[in-house]
């Protein structure tokens, strides 16, 4: 069957696969999915108390929004970041972690893959909407522009879908790979603009380096999540563009890796 057919085929077990994730997140967990607030703002704590405080690092003031505080500026792009994080993690040992269902069942195993995103995006809702709330109190006027920032969300969905897939599978077959990509996020974490200025690419980047940190794809996303919260502007249209076309070649290229390595998941899980 074409396998996106088959994948909407089966959307009542990706329905279930998805609340069974859900259901057993935060199970027997005193405080429940406070988790999936507390955790973020404890990440924007650490970094801001190294970068903020300790390296003094200075968020520039928001164009429209007048908003000045580098945990603000921090907290933009480290939302996204950890949604992208989750649903690489997730997809990672999302066929490894199911591989008595794997062998027993038939059924498009991409399901488990795309269970683990709609798991990451319900978490990353909540850490969204929390933001939002925050961002209102301070007074930025950034709703116009919250339907780029939920269009933004879908593309970074899909964007870490095909990481997710292609992980998923290959994963199997190469056991060290999680540790491989554990510090892959590592490096690319750092070489995104997250805990500093993006300016700062352009005065302290060797010049080598530049092309490479520039098209870094999660470079645009950063600036579309502080153009739309932090800014209260609108984003440039062309970064969106490129993003959606990363976009759809991550799905692609990742659907197809998996696809080429499914047929053998069953016996090498």
């Amino acid at each position: 069957m074409n396998p996106v057919s088959s994948v909407i085929a089966s959307r009542e077990l990706l329905w279930n696969l998805t609340l069974r994730e859900l259901r057993t997140k935060y199970r027997r967990s005193v405080l429940g999915w406070a988790w999936s607030m507390l955790n973020p703002l404890a990440n924007v704590a650490i970094y801001f108390f190294v970068f903020g405080v300790l390296f003094d690092a200075q968020a520039p003031t928001g164009i429209n929004s007048g908003l000045q505080g580098f945990a603000w500026f921090l907290l933009c792009a480290l939302l996204p970041w950890n949604y992208w994080s989750l649903i690489n993690n997730m997809g990672l040992g999302a066929i490894s972690s199911n591989a008595g269902l794997v062998r027993r069942v038939a059924f498009p195993r991409e399901v488990l893959v795309f269970a683990a995103v709609l798991h990451a995006t319900v978490q990353f809702g909540i850490e969204l909407a929390l933001l939002s709330i925050i961002f209102l109190i301070l007074g930025s006027p950034f709703l116009p522009w919250l339907p780029v920032v939920l269009l933004t969300v879908v593309l970074l969905g899909i964007f870490a879908a095909g990481f997710a897939l292609a992980l998923s599978a290959l994963s199997v077959y190469f056991k060290d790979l999680s540790y491989l990509w554990s510090i892959a996020l590592q490096v690319w974490f750092f070489a995104t603009p997250i805990v500093y200025n993006p300016d700062l690419i352009d005065e302290q980047a060797p010049g080598w380096m530049k092309p490479i940190l520039e098209g870094n794809p999660m470079k645009l996303v950063v600036t579309i999540f502080r153009d739309c919260l932090y800014h209260a502007q609108s984003p440039d249209w062309s970064t969106l563009g490129a993003f959606a076309l990363w976009a759809v070649a991550s799905l692609t290229v990742g659907w197809w890796v998996f696809r080429r390595l499914d047929r053998r998941l069953a016996e090498e899980v």
